[in-house]
């Protein structure tokens, strides 16, 4: 008697063993059909390494090209925006020739170009530095109205001025390089604090500010700026003007040889209105004396009566001066004076061997 006889199978008994079977024969077909579990050797572990990183590139490489996408479309934004802006200073610049706040604005941040001298660059902001200051000048002291026919024609005829000099100072700046002039911190200050001592911008430090700013639109910083420009361009005045200089130089001698200052006034100076008078000036002169160059008055209420000064450079000429008696706070006094030859005369040479190169019409 076999097993089936001896057990006979229970009701429901037979379907559960097909279930289970035919779930066996499943879970076999899965272990065991197309796609069996790989076994990774020496071999192809390669293969199985690319298999993975290329699944893996499926979701990098659309990261990566957005990034890409960004990045660039971020670069032809700004490129384009630059072009733009460029586009719109150009213009502001060189075709309308704009001198408000905001151009200056652009310029000194911006190194563009308003002429060449030579292969040096002379900056659109060297010439509305000067520009500007004789403008916000003759419109807030003088109520110059600029819109005029006027105004316009006067407007005109400065730009070309503030033009030539901002062209000349390179020249100049050139020259002292040539020549090894310079212009020392402590000169800058030795003039601003001779025009604090005659109050003639106010004798203390807000007074001074407020005058720079109320009469020319200038900072501390810009009026150092227009003094360190000045001396230096007097400095290589005085150089080149070696005519001048010689001149000024024979009066000196003649003076310290103990020849009458009289007789050497006459002999020297270029003052057609005080040399036949032995050079005594028409008015005694105050310390606060606006009509009087700073350096004169300087020297003067240094002297003693009597006594007589070195040479001073006025930037537009050089002068020797005597004081003749002090009364009531005002010192008579004669002078030697001894001109300049023009700028333009003196950089002529210069100008003809580099011409200079302008990029605007005025």
């Amino acid at each position: 008697m076999n097993k089936k006889e001896l057990n006979p199978p229970q009701p429901g008994e037979k379907k559960t063993r097909t279930f289970l079977l035919h779930k066996n024969k499943r879970k076999t077909a899965s272990l065991e059909g197309d796609s069996p579990i790989p076994r990774i050797t020496d071999e192809n572990i390669g293969d199985h390494r690319e298999q993975i990183l290329k699944t893996a590139r499926k979701f990098i490489f659309p990261l990566r090209d957005s990034r890409h996408k960004i990045v660039t479309t971020t670069i032809i934004l700004l490129v384009l925006a630059f072009i733009s802006f460029s586009t719109v200073v150009l213009l502001d610049l060189y075709r309308y020739q704009d001198t408000s706040n905001f151009a200056y604005q652009i310029t000194k941040v911006v190194p563009v170009p308003v002429a060449r001298v030579g292969n040096n660059l002379v900056y659109y902001e060297n010439y509305l530095f000067d520009l500007r200051h004789y403008i916000h000048y003759f419109q807030t002291q003088q109520q110059v109205d600029f819109n005029s026919a006027q105004g316009k024609a006067q407007l005109n005829n400065q730009k070309k001025q503030s033009l030539n000099s901002a062209v000349n100072y390179a020249y100049i700046k050139m020259i002292a390089k040539q020549k090894n002039i310079s212009v020392a911190s402590k000169d800058v200050d030795a003039q601003i604090q001779m025009l604090k001592d005659q109050s003639k911008l106010g004798s203390d430090n807000k007074t001074f500010e407020n005058v720079l700013k109320q009469y020319w639109g200038w900072t501390v910083s810009d009026f150092r700026r227009s003094i360190e420009q000045e001396i230096l361009t007097n400095n290589v005045i005085a150089a080149l003007d070696t005519g001048a200089q010689k001149k000024a130089n024979a009066a000196l001698t003649a003076l310290s040889g103990g020849q009458d200052f009289s007789a050497v006034a006459k002999q020297y100076s270029d003052d057609n209105l005080t040399k036949d008078n032995g050079g005594v000036l028409a008015i005694s002169i105050s310390k606060n004396d606006k009509t009087v160059p700073t350096q004169t008055i300087d020297a003067l209420f240094k002297l003693k009566s009597g006594q007589t000064s070195g040479i001073i450079n006025l930037g537009y000429g050089l002068e020797i001066v005597k004081n003749l008696g002090e009364q009531n706070g005002k010192v008579k006094a004669a002078h030697i004076f001894i001109n300049f030859q023009s700028v333009d005369k003196l950089l002529a040479p210069y100008r003809d061997k580099e011409p200079p190169i302008t990029y605007i019409k005025v």
